[in-house]
């Protein structure tokens, strides 16, 4: 049987590969919508596409969370089996929904199963869109040696001399500042210039952004970049990261906790340490010692500490916060 479904992803045409999903699924009784999710599974396991695949698996996902749970002759009654669960929580996706699927062959598909389905496809699509960010970040020679690093004496990334230089023993070592504006989108597009959905309608992914500084208008004196990080060494062999508007502080002597970021609220400077190099991504697992690492980049007995600051800028601003302040502590790190 042709796939209705898969021509919505390969077809040249925009009046095929525009239509909507519903449109297609809603007149499909169940036994057809589950067969179009075989052909779906299938596809996307073979295609050579990035987009081809991420799409399938995002339509998938809406299947399975939405038009089949509606269907009244799915089963109500079922159960996800742990085996499958247990490679959901360790992020292995394509074994949860290998043994989700190989439930759902001998006990028949319910609305739990579909349930579970969709958690797993849903999160595989981002996965896949994440694995080839990674790709293309490691594929850059200048970036490779931080995926290769597993040992802190391989490190070779050293603070500038100047941030080590202080009057007297009992002063604070000097701040390393960057202050950053933020991001107004004049055009915004719902997004439209993420790269895969410029893929799908690159028509659409045309935006036109300024960069700017903030101020209120009677109380201060002139616009200035909401956004500053600041970096400086201390005394102490450990990573201290700050966030003033967040009011959430850490000191963190553990390697582990720095891959953590389900933690705390800190995820953001713990991404731009790493990003930036100075906790390398190889080194993730590897049992090394923190300190140790910190005493190869700033010197034995010192660690550094991170602080970020959003001035007055609420959430849901549209303004790129998030964005942009990760570049501001990428720069200062």
């Amino acid at each position: 049987m042709a796939s209705r479904l898969v021509p919505l992803i390969t077809s040249a045409d925009p009046g095929v590969r525009n239509r909507a999903l519903d449109d297609l699924c809603a007149p499909l009784d169940t036994p057809a919508l589950l067969a179009e999710c075989a052909e779906l599974e299938s596809f996307r396991r073979t295609s050579p596409s990035l987009y081809e695949r991420v799409r399938a698996l995002f339509f998938l996902y809406a299947i399975h969370r939405f038009h089949l749970p509606r269907r009244p002759d799915l089963s109500r009654r079922g159960m996800v089996p742990f085996r499958g669960y247990t490679h959901l929580l360790q992020r292995r996706f394509e074994e949860a929904i290998d043994t989700f699927l190989g439930v759902q062959a001998e006990q028949g598909p319910s609305d739990a199963l579909s349930s579970a389905l969709a958690a797993a496809y849903h999160r595989l699509g981002f996965q896949t869109l994440a694995d080839q960010v990674r790709r293309s970040v490691r594929s850059v020679r200048g970036n490779q040696w931080m995926f290769r690093m597993g040992h802190p004496a391989d490190h070779p990334l050293r603070l500038r001399p100047e941030l080590l230089q202080r009057p007297s023993p009992s002063a604070p070592y000097p701040v390393l500042r960057e202050r950053t504006p933020v991001r107004m989108d004049l055009t915004h597009s719902a997004w439209s210039d993420i790269f895969f959905l410029g893929m799908d309608y690159p028509e659409g992914a045309k935006v036109l952004n300024v960069s700017i500084d903030l101020g209120v208008h009677g109380r201060d004196a002139f616009p200035r970049p909401p956004i500053e990080a600041n970096l400086r060494v201390i005394d102490e062999p450990v990573l201290r990261l700050v966030s003033v508007d967040l009011g959430a502080s850490a000191d963190i002597s553990d390697l582990g906790e720095v891959f953590d970021f389900a933690r705390d609220y800190l995820g953001l400077l713990k991404a731009a340490v790493i990003a930036a190099g100075i906790v390398p991504p190889g080194i993730e697992g590897s049992g090394q010692n923190l300190a140790d690492l910190l005493a190869r980049v700033v010197g034995p007995g010192r660690g550094l500490e991170i602080v970020s600051t959003v001035n007055d800028i609420p959430k849901g601003s549209r303004l790129a916060v998030s964005t942009n302040l990760l570049a501001a502590l990428i720069s200062v790190c």
